[in-house]
């Protein structure tokens, strides 16, 4: 287990392909092969806030995993403790606000996923201890914490009335960091254990599709929707962006993701310091 394969059939002839690319030529390929699928998703789905819940759908289908790792495996390692407790936190802020506003089908996506997180945090927390890797999940929290806090104090929807306004924001810009104390424990441990990887990697589709709705719905207003009201005349940019910085921060954990699948490996990560294409 972890030997590698030689890279056979077509994904293998693809895959050495683009790796025997320039990095320019490969940035190239990932934002080329991102328009397309952004194009397809345009032109399939018409309805765009089928968009949203297809991305809690497939968060929810990660904490599956999770979920089905921790009870039949009896083990967190690999898991950031920081990430999860994050997590909950904007859930929980989020799942507030969606009574408040909204009412919808998000509200009980948002319940369901936060009841499971609470789960996790339980069993890493008090069951699994043993196996926590906690001097590899060396992120403080008030490194995401504070920077989410002022920027909901200095960009926020005025839509909604008083303090909802600013816990929505802070929901937003949390969510859009609170991944990298996870990406830093793998990081930190070099090999992803598999659970684990497809969990990040359901994370990194559901953040595409999020994203996807933000992009097509500015694509479809020609910019409009950006600056079209003057409520939303900072706070619109700044979701996009916030979206846009979680999308990026997590296409690089799919890229070696989708690189091991199809070598048929265990997943690696490359050191932090130097990051070198293997």
């Amino acid at each position: 287990m972890g030997r590698r394969r030689g890279a056979r059939g077509p994904a293998g002839a693809v895959y050495a392909w683009v790796r025997g690319q320039s990095v320019k030529a490969k940035a190239a390929i990932g934002a080329l092969t991102a328009i397309l699928a952004l194009g397809a998703l345009w032109a399939l789905i018409h309805d765009h806030n089928h968009f949203f819940v297809a991305s809690e759908a497939v968060h929810a289908a990660g904490i599956f995993v999770l979920i089905y790792k921790l009870s039949s495996k009896k083990t967190c390692s690999g898991l950031s403790l920081k990430f999860q407790e994050l997590t909950a936190i904007f859930l929980a802020v989020r799942f507030y606000c969606s009574i408040v506003i909204e009412k919808d089908i998000h509200t009980v996506l948002d319940l369901l996923t936060l009841l499971s997180t609470l789960w996790v945090i339980y069993m890493m927390r008090f069951k699994l201890n043993s196996s926590y890797t906690k001097e590899l999940d060396n992120i403080p929290r008030y490194y995401l914490l504070i920077p989410s806090i002022v920027l909901a104090i200095f960009i926020h929807p005025f839509m909604y009335k008083h303090y909802t306004r600013f816990l929505w924001a802070f929901s937003v810009y949390l969510e859009s960091l609170s991944v990298l104390p996870q990406l830093r424990l793998m990081q930190n441990a070099k090999m992803v254990e598999p659970f684990t990887a497809h969990y990040v990697f359901a994370l990194g589709v559901a953040r595409f599709l999020n994203s996807a709705h933000w992009i097509i719905k500015v694509v479809d207003t020609r910019g409009s929707f950006l600056t079209g009201s003057s409520s939303a005349v900072f706070w619109t940019p700044a979701v996009l962006l916030a979206e846009l910085v979680q999308t990026l921060i997590l296409a690089d954990f799919c890229y070696y993701y989708i690189k091991s699948a199809m070598l048929g490996q265990l997943m690696r990560l490359p050191s932090l310091h130097g990051i070198r294409d293997v």
